[in-house]
């Protein structure tokens, strides 16, 4: 798709920038990954229905007390989560990832909550629906697990959005695991986007519904463009936002750059949504790196 290598063409200016803006500067870059925690966090857990807001997640993580009742589940949810990407940042890139490490990522993820299920693909007549898409029988897991595998190295030619975007798709069509899938299957896209040299992406729960367009697509078409574009913006606004921070820009947000600039509000946002400016979306406002 020409649309997804223009993205990539992009992209790739993008890494060379990082690249050099991140030379000596190790701290800032673990500091804008710790901060991202939260984030990531609740995005991912608001995508699988979680009532949590993003402020009660930051609160559970820094053990504050909230002020309503929240069940423990969705504590553990939370605490667990924030363990598993915390954790991947390093150990993508000691290990390459197979199924022992989805199953220790997917034990870390579901203990206390279903410790019955934790570190386990689904077995015997564990059958899983999602939607009107019912997954493959617990037989097929492992030989379609090589198989993803296989086919994501076999196309190392090819440009990363696409192969994280049916990776994605493939592992989420399987559903191997009986709970957790969703968020095993985005904290597997920033293993792998790590792994390769990328920055880690946050697909975002305000995009929700496109990223169930995206499912639908594939179940029905075995088309991967929706998915593509998902990853190919947020991988693009990972990067404006770890270049604002890096190469010393002031930071605003895009309605305070609206102003001084003399601009229309409502124009940058929507050109920050297609990310034809270097705005990025942090805790769900819209910010941009304004020239000092």
């Amino acid at each position: 798709m020409a649309k997804t290598a223009a993205v990539f063409n992009k992209i790739n200016s993008l890494r060379g920038r990082y690249y050099k803006a991140s030379i000596g500067k190790e701290s800032l870059i673990k500091l804008i990954g710790e901060a991202e925690i939260a984030d990531q966090v609740y995005n991912s857990n608001a995508i699988e229905n979680s009532t949590l807001s993003l402020e009660e997640t930051e609160k559970i993580l820094l053990q504050i007390d909230l002020d309503r009742y929240i069940s423990e589940r969705e504590i553990f949810e939370a605490k667990n989560l924030a363990r598993v990407v915390s954790y991947i940042d390093k150990k993508a890139k000691e290990q390459e990832l197979g199924p022992e490490v989805i199953l220790s990522l997917h034990k870390m993820l579901m203990s206390n909550i279903r410790d019955d299920i934790a570190g386990r693909f689904r077995e015997g007549n564990e059958f899983v629906r999602v939607g009107s898409h019912i997954a493959p029988s617990p037989q097929e897991i492992n030989p379609s697990l090589s198989q993803m595998f296989s086919e994501y190295n076999a196309a190392s030619h090819e440009n990363i959005i696409k192969r994280i975007a049916r990776l994605h798709l493939s592992f989420e069509h399987l559903h191997p695991f009986n709970d957790g899938n969703g968020r095993i299957g985005r904290v597997i896209n920033n293993y792998l986007l790590i792994r390769e040299g990328f920055v880690p992406i946050n697909i975002k729960f305000i995009d929700r519904k496109k990223y169930y367009d995206a499912f639908k697509e594939f179940d029905e078409k075995g088309a991967t463009g929706i998915m593509e574009e998902i990853v190919g913006k947020a991988l693009t606004n990972s990067y404006h936002k770890r270049l604002a921070y890096l190469e010393g820009k002031k930071i605003v947000t895009l309605s305070e750059y609206a102003k001084s600039q003399k601009l229309s509000h409502s124009n940058l946002i929507n050109k920050a949504s297609r990310q034809t400016i270097e705005a990025f979306l942090e805790k769900g406002v819209w910010k941009i790196a304004d020239e000092l």
